[in-house]
């Protein structure tokens, strides 16, 4: 019975071990897409720019009649610089510029494989620096959703005047747990192992690599922390870590009944107020 036992125990693992690596592999698998034409009615222009984590990162500038200051805007995982299209617009409305980026594996700048955060900090970098030669004399800001959030702080310092960061996952570990949690409930522990054991074979980082919130306290300007407080992949707890971790000045703003959504779709009154507030506030009101 012992040995039946062992034999049905190596079993599960082993089709466990498989079941995850083919799940981790589509996780991490390059999103690639067409984007299309630059919106004129934001008076867009493309461009691309080399990235240290070794993709060609393409974009789109947008540019209002007047602007007095700049916004790097970056997607979640598995979306584009079409994800950010509608932020984009409400800040084009308000007076200011916008750098939007595909970040390495997504959209139509190549890579090898989504990494939450630790290439993608690399094509930060890139656009911040391209928002600077374009806006010598403005303020910088900069809006992070989920993995572009992640990759903004593992990127930090940036030496920018403003950080908002949405839904943005504390460490590795957590986001890994709370997403199977969502599929399997108490059942989590082993599907969790088996796919942090996979990030240094797969893509060479360790967990310890992947911490945004170690990097809380580099932002060195001040940092919005938004998120929902039904989000079951960056729970309010999480969020409230994350706002803990930050130095003064910070804003925190809980969208009450959200989940890991677009914050913005699910209020736009209380985005302008919170996030737009926010910018125009240590963008204009302080420069």
């Amino acid at each position: 019975m012992i040995r039946h036992a062992m034999m049905v125990t190596s079993c599960f693992i082993v089709v466990g071990l498989i079941a995850s690596w083919f799940v981790a592999g589509a996780l991490i698998a390059p999103n690639p897409r067409a984007i299309g034409e630059p919106p004129l009615e934001l008076n867009a222009t493309a461009f691309s720019v080399n990235s240290q984590s070794g993709s060609v990162i393409s974009g789109w500038h947008t540019q209002p009649d007047f602007s007095n200051g700049v916004i790097v805007l970056l997607h979640g995982i598995r979306g584009s610089r079409l994800s950010m299209l509608d932020r984009a617009r409400m800040l084009h409305d308000a007076g200011y510029a916008t750098v939007m980026i595909d970040l390495q594996a997504h959209g139509e700048s190549p890579g090898g494989a989504i990494t939450a955060g630790y290439l993608e900090r690399h094509d930060v970098r890139a656009a911040v620096e391209f928002a600077r030669r374009e806006h010598p004399d403005e303020p910088i800001g900069v809006i992070g959703v989920s993995l572009g959030g992640a990759a903004a702080l593992l990127a930090s310092p940036l030496e920018i005047d403003a950080l908002v960061l949405e839904s943005v996952y504390p460490n590795i570990h957590d986001a890994i747990h709370n997403r199977v949690a969502a599929k399997l409930g108490p059942l989590s522990s082993i599907p969790t192992w088996l796919l942090l054991i996979q990030l240094k074979p797969r893509l060479g980082i360790s967990p310890n690599e992947l911490r945004p919130i170690d990097h809380m306290p580099d932002i060195e300007c001040p940092v919005c922390v938004a998120s929902g407080t039904d989000d079951q992949h960056t729970t309010e707890s999480e969020t409230q870590a994350m706002f803990s971790a930050a130095s003064e000045p910070k804003h925190l703003w809980m969208v009450d009944g959200a989940a890991h959504v677009d914050l913005l779709r699910d209020n736009p009154i209380q985005y302008r107020q919170h996030i737009v507030r926010f910018l125009d506030h240590h963008l204009r009101d302080e420069h």
